[in-house]
């Protein structure tokens, strides 16, 4: 069997991870539970940048992209913000909480992906199992769960505003994804099955 050549695109998100990575030891002094899973999170898409499989479909628009950037950078934003403008706490304990569940469903959700994990919309393998018989973007709803994580426990308008940008972007994504995904032919048995994009019983 041929080896596979890297793409830019498995290089990018290599490197992106990589410098992620590095961000999370420089700004973080100590860590946590929460903290140790999304390292772990990271250490696995090196491995799948590495590995993945070449898309057979996918959206290399620039609304695309602008959204991938949005979504990258949108809480590191927040931390930064932080930085700046001293936020208010509003329910550290509940925002631990939902932060660690965040952080649970969204590596499970990466594990479940496996080599089919990309950050543009594309169809490599459409997944049916584990979190994704919940809802149809999972992984998605982990970042839903972390972002009110985050700010029950500092906000302030700056956070929110950021949080806004971030979930716009994640929407136009969902909706760019299943654009894609709808191309593979077991997409409407599935959708059909699992009804709810990102919020159980509601969207």
């Amino acid at each position: 069997m041929a080896k596979k050549t890297r793409t830019f695109a498995d290089v990018l998100l290599f490197g992106v991870t990589a410098v992620e990575l590095a961000l999370l030891f420089y700004l973080l002094g100590s860590f946590t539970i929460v903290d140790w899973i999304y390292i772990a999170q990271h250490v696995m898409v090196l491995a799948i940048a590495l590995t993945r499989r070449s898309p057979q479909g996918q959206d290399r628009s620039l609304l695309s992209g602008a959204a991938v950037l949005v979504a990258y950078t949108y809480a590191y934003a927040q931390v930064v913000w932080l930085v700046w403008v001293r936020g208010t706490p509003a329910w550290p304990a509940g925002g631990l909480i939902l932060v660690t569940l965040g952080a649970g469903l969204s590596i499970a959700s990466l594990g479940t992906l496996g080599r089919s994990f990309g950050n543009r919309p594309a169809l490599r393998v459409l997944t049916t199992i584990g979190p994704y018989r919940l809802v149809r973007h999972p992984m998605y709803l982990s970042y839903v769960l972390a972002d009110i994580g985050y700010n029950r426990r500092e906000w302030n308008s700056g956070t929110v505003l950021l949080v806004i940008a971030g979930w716009a972007a994640l929407v136009y994504r969902i909706v760019a994804e299943e654009r894609i995904l709808s191309r593979d032919a077991g997409w409407s048995s599935y959708a059909a099955l699992v009804r709810h994009r990102l919020l159980p019983g509601i969207w």
